[in-house]
């Protein structure tokens, strides 16, 4: 019962963490993550989910008691109930140890929820393809655009690639360079086998050395911020599309807000130039 119950604990952090930001409606499965309803697939599966944990009969204590309702659900993926730890407060003493990377408890709960996939095949064609309208230089590894219609596809810290980097045109953690209020189209996809990963641009720097990023990471434009993706089991990995517009120049970064793995080297650059 006390394992059990450390688990559930240590599963309770890393699904909040999960979650982190500034409650951005997070298009994931083409639902948003935010403001689940109860007909929908991934919010049904949440149930399933968490009711397989225990929480309806074992966590008690009221700041869990509605983790099976739909507020439960916004709570930890960062909806309006969000706590305020989420957007820069407090962080909760249980989730400050750093010998558990939360990650690998995140992919394992959430390897199973509903939403797109990709085979490994597809995954490393699109991880290695050029994407439209882009000038690729693979010596200075930089990713130039030119249009204002942008699409990418993103693999987080695919096989054959440094552990805890990104994938992009062939390339490890490039710079992506676009002009000012391009709408940008990017696919992240979750190439980890056993570790969940996400991706968010931020305009701060010094997240990208933090342990826990999520505390820092605010996007810097709306809708650029997944928090995670599960990991792949038989039936693909996961994949979802994240759009925004590119309104301001400057210089940003491009990270996995899971905790410890911007800091292990899962961030990469991002630049508007003024058109």
């Amino acid at each position: 019962m006390g394992r059990r119950r450390t688990v559930l604990v240590i599963a309770t952090a890393a699904l909040a963490l999960g979650g982190l930001g500034a409650g951005l409606a997070v298009a994931f499965a083409g639902s948003s993550r935010t403001s689940p309803s109860p007909g929908t697939p991934s919010y049904s599966w949440y149930r399933s989910m968490m009711g397989g944990l225990g929480y309806s009969s074992m966590m008690g204590n009221s700041n869990y008691s509605s983790m099976m309702g739909q507020s439960g659900y916004g709570w930890m993926m960062g909806g309006s109930g969000a706590p305020g730890w989420m957007y820069g407060g407090t962080l909760p003493s249980y989730m400050m140890g750093e010998s558990t990377d939360p990650g690998k408890v995140m992919g394992q709960l959430f390897e199973n929820e509903p939403g797109t996939r990709v085979s490994s095949s597809s995954a490393a064609r699109l991880g290695a393809a050029s994407p439209a309208g882009a000038k690729v230089d693979r010596a200075t590894k930089n990713l130039t655009f030119t249009s204002k219609s942008i699409s990418l596809v993103v693999l987080a810290s695919p096989s054959g690639d440094p552990d805890e980097t990104f994938r992009i045109a062939g390339m490890v953690n490039p710079t992506i360079v676009v002009p000012t209020g391009s709408h940008i189209s990017l696919e992240v996809v979750n190439a980890d086998s056993d570790t969940a990963h996400g991706l968010v641009i931020t305009a701060n720097a010094s997240a990208s050395s933090s342990r826990m990023p999520m505390m820092t990471a605010t996007p810097a434009f709306s809708g650029s911020a997944l928090w995670f993706l599960g990991d792949p089991t038989s039936a693909g990995m996961h994949t979802a599309t994240i759009s925004f517009t590119a309104g301001t120049p400057g210089t940003y970064k491009y990270l996995c807000a899971v905790p410890g793995h911007a800091e292990k080297g899962m961030v990469g650059t991002f630049i508007v130039e003024q058109s």
